[in-house]
């Protein structure tokens, strides 16, 4: 593959290559083009490990040891727990 720089461009590569420590602008180049398509392939997948901190894992299994000891609500009662929460919340936002 060939890529074509202008001059003032191709001074700038072989500048910073060479600061670098690569052998050719070539090798810069390419190592320039990677790195951004690998920043892209990783925007791309979503960075879940924050999901994963041990607080967050505590809690998680703490939840499901509550719900095989019996200890969860009905859909009525989560219902009502957001429309009480909502409320609260609008009575919040309209007297600011």
């Amino acid at each position: 593959m060939n890529v074509q720089l202008d001059d003032r461009l191709y001074q700038k590569a072989q500048q910073r290559a060479t600061e670098a420590g690569f052998a050719s602008v070539d090798e810069y180049v390419a190592d320039v083009v990677s790195q951004d398509l690998v920043e892209g392939l990783d925007a791309e997948q979503p960075d879940l490990q924050h999901l994963f901190m041990p607080e967050r894992i505590a809690h998680i299994q703490a939840s499901m040891e509550e719900m095989k000891a019996g200890k969860v609500f009905t859909s009525d009662q989560v219902d009502e727990h957001f429309r009480q929460k909502r409320a609260a919340w609008e009575r919040e936002n309209k007297a600011g």
